[in-house]
């Protein structure tokens, strides 16, 4: 049964990735808002905003990452929603193949989609003059989390690509998700912010992932914010899978 389900993901995954490269503009397009978000706030607001650090663009990159996620899981809601509008969930269950395994294709497309856009994002930031002393282990902890997150966000994304009545509505909800770091410390220190806004920036989960990434590529002790930033990239990614696999199995019963 398990090589059976991996076979079938497999097979399907091929699929899904054809269609990313038939479509590159898909991969263009998620990179486009990050990039063009980051050169602006290195060269027009970066003077203006002190954040203790000597490079803006050290500090700005790990918030610019987590919405270059946030903008490339969209499209897996979108697809998802294509999928179930042609048919094509239909057609797959009437074979002998493992259920889950499409959606887990088009999670796992997902993930190739994201890492090569967090890719050229982070050469876009090197070219501005991004530097990082960290060693190959702090680079692995920085792609670890940025997978977690990944996933945690792809599966969170199934749930309106299975549900969502339009394509817009597929793709809308991520427009939170890629506002969120805007209130948290991805552009500036949270201590900088009024009372209120602050304590809902100290607790959100991109505050603790931020300040982990950054401290891994600066090489700063992580304390406890690695261990803040995994709990909230587990959590959102075990609770979006409960209730993916529920609405899942709704929609397909």
């Amino acid at each position: 049964m398990t090589k059976h389900f991996f076979g079938d993901t497999a097979t399907l995954l091929g699929r899904s990735l054809r269609h990313i490269t038939r479509s590159a503009d898909t991969i263009i397009t998620t990179t486009i808002t990050p990039i063009a978000m980051m050169l602006m706030f290195v060269y027009v607001f970066g003077g203006a905003i002190n954040t203790g650090s000597d490079s803006y663009v050290n500090y700005l990159l790990p918030g610019i990452l987590l919405i270059t996620i946030a903008s490339g899981i969209a499209y897996t809601a979108l697809r998802l929603y294509m999928d179930m509008k042609s048919g094509i969930f239909e057609r797959f269950q009437s074979m002998p193949i493992a259920r889950s395994s499409l959606l887990w294709a088009h999670v796992l497309t997902s993930l190739v989609a994201n890492l090569i856009s967090l890719v050229v994002v982070t050469l876009i930031a090197l070219l501005i003059g991004f530097r990082s002393p960290a060693g190959l282990p702090a680079w692995l902890a920085v792609a670890g989390i940025l997978i977690l997150f990944t996933l945690a966000l792809t599966w969170l994304a199934v749930i309106p690509g299975l549900s969502a009545k339009s394509a817009d509505g597929a793709g809308a909800f991520s427009y939170p998700l890629i506002f969120l770091p805007f209130l948290s410390s991805a552009f500036v220190p949270t201590d900088t912010m009024p009372g209120p806004v602050r304590a809902f920036a100290d607790h959100q989960p991109v505050t603790a992932i931020v300040n982990a990434i950054r401290d891994l590529f600066t090489q700063q002790p992580v304390g406890t914010d690695i261990w803040i930033a995994l709990a909230w990239c587990v959590g959102i990614l075990v609770i979006a899978w409960i209730f993916a696999m529920h609405t899942y199995r709704r929609t397909i019963s």
